[in-house]
Parts: C-alpha cells; structure tokens; sequence
C-alpha cells in the first residue's frame, strides 16, 4: 500500500504528505483520510473528506473535526500500546 500522497494547494503548490490513516463514518455516509507532512517537525496531522472520484476536502465541520479526532486517538493509542 503507497502511504504517501500529493496535495495541490490553491497556488499550485504541491506538497507530498504521509497518509496516516483512512476511515469510514457509516453513520454520516463519509469517508475520512489524515495525513500529515513527513518534513514537519511539528507532527501536525490534517483531516480531509473524499468522495469515490477521490476529490478531497479539508475538514471544518466542528462535529466532523471530533470525530476524526477521536478515530486518530484511538488509532494512536492501539499503535503506541
């Protein structure tokens, strides 16, 4: 599995982020990715919403922003034990 992709911010610049997890909200129909930039020091990890065509859109919904939150402590804390 390729744990890498490219984003494309409104500029065109392009920056390669690691892909952290990917999750489904069956609950709200959605899909989720986080990723974060393997250069940043500061580890910081983003949410976004894909469709099936793999269109991306960052995460503002505050209800939205929870649960991803949650999904990543879960996922953190299962993988730090």
């Amino acid at each position: 599995m390729d744990n890498r992709i490219i984003l494309t911010d409104e500029t065109g610049q392009e920056t390669e982020m690691e892909i952290v997890l990917t999750f489904d909200d069956e609950e709200h129909n959605r899909k989720y990715v986080l990723v974060k930039d393997p250069s940043d020091e500061a580890d910081d990890v983003f949410a976004f919403s894909y469709d099936e065509d793999g269109n991306l859109e960052p995460v503002t919904d505050p209800d939205e922003f929870e649960i991803c939150e949650e999904v990543l402590g879960a996922f953190e804390e299962e993988t730090n034990g």
